[in-house]
């Protein structure tokens, strides 16, 4: 409430609480009444009866709250008129509001349970209405968009860690990073640099295992000026000597931080146990690589991916296709396609079960358990993704966390993940972090409740809710433009099977308790499993206090230790591991 100047008294409305806005004006004798009531319909009867009734309390923040939250009224100080006319406005309120609340309140379930939604209808959109192709060969997505005047363009190149020498892990990563800030033949870094921020353009390129993807996002008016910029920079890159020097510099000094967070660690090692010393999965740079990486280097790698026939374009936004495609194949004009990039090998070795430890004086341990898996493509990947969505995927719905952290408040976190490839098996993962004491229990909670799956069907409620959570959270694979079309680029180098998502949902409400059961005990084996331990071996063998587990009890309590590895050389650390020469994968 605040005093204005001159004879009235104002009670300010909250607009933001209540945005949806009915006005109700009355002017009598000097008296104005103005109804600023969200939605009149819903709001309560009795907030319009305070409202013709205000005048007893003078209106002067002494009311009822909700006629704070519902009126503005303002009225001469000191009036003793009639209260008629707003008698009359108030019985006119209440005529409306008292018809429209009794529907509402008999279309209302009683309980939130009882409340029913309509099947949902939707139908993935089909690639093919997106393809085109460009006179040079190139496969270009398209996907006009109007709302704003922006345009999306991704350039996605197959391959990345994939191609790295076997001397020279992260290469394909340094590359993309130096085509984007190591300027152009014509450009130097800086001047590149300054004429993308007044076009007020962004644009991005990196590498993962498999693809590198150079990304721009522009307004419309800069479009041409932006594609051009961008084509420069990934047909000819400069690689300037200084700018490599410094993010040499910058890698080197990240590299020394790796046994930072035991995290970090876990990750390197079950990698090694996985997919082998030797295999571009787990291997990683050193200082002595990043060193390497020279300009000469750095240009080989870039002639092998970045090329049109290497090369997949999706755009969306502003624009319209018959110019976007004349604008792409103009760009393109000149730039020489070269062979496709080969498909990532598969990785060679075997994990081998065991019981794993690395050591790390940390007051809680970090833990995996796991095993290979399957491919993207196996025909089990649909009730393995749902049985992983029950056992410790889909959150706090899901067993392992129910059991670990909610029942015994053993862990803050704790899941699972089938992580399948494409071109060979990937791995299932189990993980967690529990104080020392606690982690042999933790780990024997998480391998009876794989056992569970394997030897008992899982509940028809399970089952409905893993179905559910699949199906009805379907359409957000395309909920947007950009999103929808990296689908499509994905599915198009990867050779998804035709037809995969219209039948997705379906095959996913096909799947039965018994299919569940069926892969648990084919791709779920515990025996088959390896355990890894980063933590205090001391603290984290004898168990908790309670006696209800320790790390004894896995693989007969035979433990290979492996060691900490230096950060910046990745060979073992001196003393740090009782059989430093084990190497997993060879």
């Amino acid at each position: 409430m605040s005093r204005l100047p001159g004879r009235h008294t104002r009670m300010t409305h909250d607009q933001q609480a209540f945005p949806h806005v009915g006005v109700a004006h009355v002017v009598s004798s000097g008296r104005s009444l103005r109804a600023s009531c969200p939605s009149l319909a819903r709001c309560r009867p009795r907030c319009a009866i305070l409202a013709a009734l205000g005048q007893q309390r003078r209106l002067d923040g002494m009311g009822n709250p909700w006629l704070h939250r519902c009126f503005d009224v303002s009225h001469p100080r000191g009036s003793s008129r009639s209260r008629l006319p707003l008698l009359v406005v108030a019985a006119l309120l209440l005529v409306p509001l008292a018809r429209a609340e009794a529907p509402v309140a008999a279309a209302l379930p009683k309980r939130p349970e009882e409340i029913t939604f309509p099947p949902l209808a939707y139908e993935p959109p089909d690639p093919v209405a997106f393809r085109r192709t460009l006179p040079d060969g190139t496969v270009v997505y398209l996907a006009p968009s109007h709302e704003f005047p922006l345009v999306n363009l991704s350039i996605t190149f197959k391959g990345g860690g994939s191609l790295d020498p076997a001397d020279l892990p992260g290469l394909a990563a340094l590359t993309a990073r130096m085509v984007r800030e190591g300027g152009t033949r014509r450009l130097p870094p800086a001047e590149l640099d300054e004429t993308l921020d007044f076009l007020a353009t962004e644009v991005t390129v990196a590498a993962n295992d498999t693809f590198t993807t150079a990304s721009m996002s522009c307004l419309k008016a800069n479009f041409a000026e932006s594609l051009d910029l961008l084509v420069e920079m990934l047909k000819t890159p400069g690689f300037d000597a200084a700018r490599l020097a410094t993010t040499q510099a910058r890698l080197i000094e990240v590299l020394k931080q790796r046994n930072d967070d035991a995290a970090s660690i876990l990750g390197r090692e079950w990698k090694r146990l996985t997919f082998g010393t030797n295999h571009f999965e787990s291997a990683e740079p050193t200082g002595a690589t990043v060193a390497a990486m020279t300009r000469e280097k750095l240009a080989e790698m870039h002639a092998r991916v970045f090329h049109p026939g290497n090369a997949i374009v999706a755009v969306s936004g502003d624009f319209e296709e018959p110019e976007m495609l004349a604008a792409l194949t103009k760009a393109f004009a000149g730039w020489e396609r070269g062979a496709v990039a080969p498909d990532p090998v598969a990785p060679t070795a075997t994990l081998e079960p065991g019981l794993y430890h690395v050591p790390k004086d940390i007051p809680q341990g970090k833990v995996a358990i796991g095993r290979r898996s399957i491919t993207r493509d196996d025909p089990d990947a649909i009730p393995l993704l749902l049985l992983d969505e029950i056992l410790g995927a889909g959150g706090f719905t899901s067993r392992l966390m129910q059991k670990v952290r909610s029942n015994e408040g053993l862990a803050y976190s704790v899941r699972s993940a089938v992580s399948p490839r494409v071109a060979y098996p990937g791995d299932f993962r189990a993980g967690f972090e529990s104080k020392n004491a606690t982690v042999a229990l933790a780990t024997k909670i998480v391998l009876d409740e794989i056992r569970a799956v394997r030897e008992q069907l899982v509940t028809e409620e399970e089952l409905e809710i893993a179905k559910r959570g699949l199906i009805e959270t379907f359409p957000r694979q395309f909920e947007s433009k950009p999103k929808m079309l990296g689908v499509f680029v994905n599915d198009e180098w990867t050779k998804r099977p035709a037809g995969f998502w219209k039948t997705f949902r379906q095959k996913v409400a096909a799947v039965t308790r018994e299919d569940l059961q069926r892969v648990a005990r084919t791709h779920l084996d515990p025996e088959r499993m390896a355990i890894l331990v980063v933590g205090d071996w001391d603290e984290i063998a004898p168990g908790d206090l309670g006696k209800r587990a320790s790390m004894a009890e896995f693989f007969g309590g035979r433990v290979k230790h492996l060691p900490l590895r230096d950060p910046l050389t990745l060979e073992p650390l001196p003393g740090s591991g009782a059989a430093t020469s084990f190497e997993p994968g060879r």
